[in-house]
């Protein structure tokens, strides 16, 4: 474990102290854990955008052989 020093306003300090004995946990306990959380979505976020990007494209195929309108497109009730 690696200890870190951070500076708050005293309004966010009190806040974090309380949220943290909500919790039963220490403040440095709480921040760790956040922390550990924004990490792991980060890390599932990189790797499903980076499959998403291998994906090679695919041609769309259109109903009838032709594309729709600009006007069959954006001239739908539910779009109003």
């Amino acid at each position: 474990m690696k200890n870190v020093t951070i500076t708050l306003p005293e309004d966010t300090a009190r806040w974090l102290r309380i949220k943290a004995a909500e919790d039963d946990r220490s403040v440095s306990r709480w921040i760790g854990e956040l922390l550990e959380r924004m990490r792991r979505q980060q890390d599932e976020y990189d790797v499903a955008m980076q499959r998403y990007l291998a994906m090679k494209p695919r041609k769309i195929e259109w109903p009838g052989g032709r594309r729709p309108t600009r006007q069959e497109l954006y001239d739908r009730p539910g779009l109003r």
